[in-house]
């Protein structure tokens, strides 16, 4: 028996292929919306995955260079209200039941109050109750009037 030379046994494998892939078109045609949609999902997936871990390297390299937020002077909680104010002995005459005052009531006022007023009454809270969220609320109204 005669040996075909390579380049033609080539040929005739690539025409016994492309038979077969035709004979199996149809089976193929109509499974290939499913395989297209699946492989395009897993792309996406595996970009929002390789996205995902780059932005957790860059908060990670990133994480030095960012300083700790502090609490902003105006960010008040429930938590830093004392339950009961505290009754002093003496009496305040730019507000005579400041003592008696919550800190959201205390703000609400605050816009009324000139400069001297407030120097007045953050000096009686330093002097007496030194509540820090009340030291720090009017010192920032003070500092605002005064930088107006």
């Amino acid at each position: 028996m005669s040996s075909f030379p390579l380049p033609v046994r080539i040929a005739a494998g690539l025409a016994a292929t492309a038979v077969e892939q035709a004979r199996q078109l149809p089976a193929t045609l109509i499974g290939l919306p499913v395989t297209v949609a699946s492989q395009a999902l897993q792309a996406s997936m595996r970009i929002q995955q390789q996205i995902t871990e780059l932005a957790i390297k860059g908060d990670e390299a990133l994480a030095g260079l960012r300083t700790p937020e502090e609490q902003p002077a105006w960010a008040t909680f429930d938590e830093d209200e004392p339950a009961e104010p505290a009754v002093l002995s003496e009496d305040l005459s730019v507000l005579p039941d400041y003592d008696h005052l919550t800190l959201p009531q205390l703000r609400g006022r605050l816009r009324s109050f000139s400069e001297a007023e407030l120097a007045e009454l953050l000096a009686y809270e330093q002097r007496h109750g030194q509540r820090p969220e009340f030291v720090r609320m009017l010192h920032n109204r003070l500092d605002r009037l005064r930088n107006q």
